[in-house]
């Protein structure tokens, strides 16, 4: 067996089921014998860039390893955008890359690839020679899913062609042992938890599995405590009273005021970001104990005052024991909320611009739009001014149906991950919402892969004919915002040249011919919704 096939077959045999990539002289062989396997499926990109963000999209929605394939040199150089969006998403991936053969110093392609992707925080595994080829990409899985980031594996282009005698080593399941958590981190975080009059307990993405969910609100039912989310575990807590929502700068205005009374926050699973914690603002007289499974993640963000280390599950019952055998009474704090809560609009919507005159206020029709498709659905939110007014506009039924994209503040990847959240997704639709920038500048290429692939994608690209973020600054300095504004295309006509359906809204009555077109579609949909650039919201 060649190594190129040895490495698909290895792919399969370790549980791949899904490969997304664009072929190149360096890896067009692997990619093309993968493709040919029993029960594998591989999504061929329009651009490197686009195979990453497909299978950070894919691993983001499926919980398993995403594993997408480019080729040397500008393939790999394509690709460093969404890979360091994906190191900040701590995403488990592994992109498979074929490098310049040994001694071809000659190639047009040929660069030192470890030097390329070490400042991108990706982890790096070179192929040592063609007999390691296999315990090589059985440790880049291995090490993917350990360290919970991209790693990629670098395969010179002259090793395909080398015979080896193959042989599946498999990856032994990790049984993870119970956590023992350093004792003098415990008495320090129990010290702050058990002072507390009116604790918090907020959980980021790392606590958003059903384990841990169970034993977080379980922890907080303990304290007497509301429970709060990150962006990224968006609706964890759905439906339970003692929730408030989102804790950070899209947090409703109650739930704002309600922050502000606590004096503890205990996060679970949360990096306590700028935006968790509105540039720590939101922390300001409050103590704080931070639990994360990666130590490096520990006060990376804020000053805490306890740290502990360890899965969120196991850390919270670790201290819902302890706080048992202390016969710890709980706090009343949270019964506030519950009583309050049944009562409250989940976000006010300001009034439509007087200066709209029949055109499309923002919120309202974003509201409806997401009323418009059906709720059990995969969120896909690329990045853009919008972004922020539109997220607390957007639902989701639990965290993984949602796929954040603006991990390094870049426009454009949106598009990408909904192509890999459909294909996770299975019988569900992927609602991305976009805006026109960032879907001329990433979206429209890979547009054509959803449509190939007869992908469930609703794409909303909301237009303002601009690049939104340049034009704002422009304004409110009182300067002409002309060089920030573009004459795109129709997209909705694009959309139906490049083989699939499109609609244009212009008014709120054109909302009626949004929902049948969602109601009766039949291929990737894309809805193009004009809006004057003035009137969108940068909140």
């Amino acid at each position: 067996m060649y190594v190129y096939e040895a490495l698909a077959q290895g792919l399969a045999d370790h549980g791949v089921t899904v490969v997304f990539g664009l072929m190149g002289d360096g890896n067009l062989f692997m990619a093309n014998h993968y493709s040919s396997l029993p029960e594998t499926t591989y999504i061929a990109s329009a651009h490197e860039a686009g195979a990453v963000m497909m299978a950070n999209g894919y691993a983001s929605v499926s919980s398993q390893i995403g594993v997408a394939t480019v080729t040397h040199g500008p393939g790999l150089s394509n690709t460093l955008t969404p890979l360091i969006d994906s190191v900040r998403s701590r995403m488990p991936m592994v992109i498979i890359v074929g490098d310049t053969a040994e001694g071809d110093t000659h190639t047009l392609q040929n660069i030192d690839q470890e030097e390329l992707v070490r400042p991108t925080g990706a982890g790096f595994q070179q192929v040592r020679g063609p007999e390691t080829a296999m315990a090589d990409l059985r440790e880049a899985l291995q090490r993917a899913a350990i360290e919970r980031r991209p790693i990629v594996l670098n395969v010179p282009a002259d090793y395909m062609w080398t015979e080896v005698e193959y042989r599946h080593d498999p990856i032994e399941t990790m049984v993870e042992s119970a956590t023992t958590l350093d004792p003098e981190s415990l008495d320090k975080a129990l010290g702050v938890i058990v002072t507390a009059t009116r604790p918090l307990v907020l959980a980021g993405r790392g606590a958003a599995t059903p384990v841990a969910r169970a034993t977080v609100l379980r922890l907080a039912d303990r304290l007497g405590a509301p429970v709060a989310t990150t962006l990224k575990a968006k609706s964890l807590f759905l439906g339970e009273p003692e929730s408030l929502d989102v804790f950070g700068t899209l947090s409703t205005n109650a739930a704002l005021k309600f922050i502000g009374k606590s004096d503890c926050v205990i996060a679970i699973g949360a990096s306590l970001n700028s935006f968790t914690t509105d540039k720590t603002s939101l922390l300001d007289g409050k103590t704080v104990v931070q639990c994360d499974y990666d130590p490096k993640a520990i006060g990376r963000n804020v000053r805490i005052d306890a740290s502990l280390v360890g899965e969120a599950s196991e850390v919270a019952d670790v201290i819902v024991q302890y706080l048992d055998e202390a016969e710890l009474s709980a706090s009343t704090f949270r019964h506030d909320w519950i009583e309050r809560s049944s009562e409250l609009d989940p976000y006010d919507l300001p009034n439509p611009p007087t200066t709209l005159h029949g055109q499309l206020p923002f919120h309202q029709t974003v509201r409806s739009i997401d009323q418009l498709v059906p709720q059990d659905r995969v969120l896909v939110v690329d990045a853009g001014r919008f972004m922020f007014a539109g997220y607390k506009l957007l639902h989701v039924a639990e965290p993984k149906s949602l796929v954040h994209t603006c991990n390094f503040g870049s426009i454009g990847l949106g598009m990408g991950n909904a192509v890999g959240a459909a294909v996770a997704a299975g019988d569900r639709p992927t609602l991305l919402f976009c805006g026109d920038g960032g879907f001329m500048l990433g979206g429209l290429m890979e547009f054509t892969t959803a449509v190939q692939n007869e992908l469930d994608v609703i794409t909303v690209v909301l237009n303002d004919g601009s690049y939104g973020a340049e034009h704002v600054q422009y304004r409110h300095r009182g300067m002409d915002p002309t060089r920030t504004l573009f004459q795109w295309p129709e997209l909705a006509d694009v959309a139906v040249a490049m083989g699939g359906e499109g609609v244009t809204v212009r008014t709120p009555a054109d909302l009626d011919t949004a929902k049948k077109a969602i109601a009766n579609r039949t291929k990737p949909l894309l809805i193009d919704v004009k809006f004057d650039p003035d009137d969108i919201p940068s909140e």
